[in-house]
């Protein structure tokens, strides 16, 4: 069916019906106009903000272009969906130095299946009821600005710790876009930013990422070191990332509007093989069969198994100086890994000192 013959408001509406019928917590529709964001963008790359993440430079403006990326798109429908789950007691695990803390994003299964597989299912149902059309589905895996997007589609508005606030859902939300050839009327955009005065994002920071509001150096950022550096930690930096193994959420802990974030209903985003309360201790003893069959289906496994070994060792080096603690470590002197055994000797190290009045812990 032409364009010109649909209405295109009434589709709308169904779109966003369908999409809460889909687990969506909200869906919007957005221009292909990203404005500042694409000067934002070059900006943070000239900078060197993006550390090893080479991807974030690579297609030239496609990022910024939807329809560059994607030839044909008019409009992005963007979605977000709640992945907390309830009582996982964040501040609690943080405090305890001999727990893991894993980024709360990552506790259940990958996101990415479960939202590509819901985009297709409203892409399907927008195809029952007007006929074939042009569209594609993204869930963080092309070079698609989707925090710009959701901002454009009124979804919320890009805090200062540089992620997408709603004033009625927090923070705690993946992102899905699926891009259309069709002439949807937009929503309004977040034309403004309800951060205020509120800087506890900035200060609360391990490792001072924030460079400025609005602008994280990923190259000091927990989530970045634990989940995209592929070598070595650097030394400094270790004593500050404490037992958060992989990802950090600190800066969404003491956000005020995440008071408003809502548990997930999604039983594929709940706690698996108790991630949520799991000893540094143990989990450093999984074995690489044991991670592989521990973590299939979950974020974790882009870490990998050598990387994830070296977070562990950082924890174990920032936890007490118990005889689980070291006997840990001390299994893995002689790991395979040159890397894991140099997180290891300076963990190890870092006991030494403390059991002989050394150096202070940072």
């Amino acid at each position: 069916m032409p364009a010109s013959a649909l209405d295109l408001v009434a589709l709308t509406q169904s779109i966003k019906d369908w999409g809460r019928d889909l687990g969506f917590q909200q869906v919007g529709i957005a221009g292909l106009d990203l404005g500042e964001h694409e000067q934002h963008l070059e900006r943070w790359l000239a900078a060197g903000y993006q550390g090893e993440m080479d991807y974030m430079a690579a297609h030239g403006h496609k990022r910024s272009h939807p329809e560059e990326l994607v030839p044909g798109t008019l409009r992005v429908v963007s979605l977000r969906m709640d992945y907390l789950p309830a009582d996982t007691l964040m501040a609690q695990r943080l405090g305890d130095p001999e727990k893991a803390y894993v980024s709360r994003y990552a506790l259940g299964r990958d996101y990415h299946k479960l939202i590509r597989k819901r985009l297709q299912q409203l892409a399907e149902r927008i195809q029952q009821q007007i006929g074939p059309f042009g569209y594609r589905a993204f869930v963080d895996s092309a070079p698609v600005l989707e925090k710009a997007v959701a901002e454009q589609a009124g979804l919320g508005w890009i805090g200062k710790n540089t992620l997408v606030l709603n004033r009625k859902a927090g923070s705690y939300f993946f992102l899905g876009e699926l891009f259309v050839d069709l002439p949807l009327p937009v929503d309004p955009p977040q034309d403004r930013e309800h951060c205020g005065r509120c800087r506890a994002c900035l200060d609360i920071c391990p490792t001072a990422a924030f460079v400025a509001p609005y602008v994280l150096d990923a190259r000091r950022c927990i989530s970045y070191l634990t989940i995209e550096l592929k070598g070595p930690i650097p030394l400094e930096l270790r004593p500050l990332i404490g037992n958060r193994v992989f990802g950090c959420d600190d800066c969404q802990l003491v956000c005020p509007w995440n008071r408003f974030a809502r548990p997930t209903a999604q039983q594929d985003f709940q706690p698996r093989h108790s991630l949520d309360n799991a000893e540094l201790a143990s989990l450093f003893l999984w074995s690489e069969d044991e991670f592989l069959a521990r973590t299939e289906g979950s974020p974790l496994r882009r870490a990998g198994y050598e990387r994830w070994l070296r977070n562990l060792a950082v924890g174990l080096g920032n936890a007490p100086s118990t005889i689980p603690v070291i006997e840990a470590l001390q299994q893995r002197r002689e790991d395979s890994s040159a890397l894991v055994r140099e997180h290891v000797a300076w963990a190890l190290e870092r006991h030494a000192q403390a059991s002989t009045g050394g150096a202070a812990r940072p």
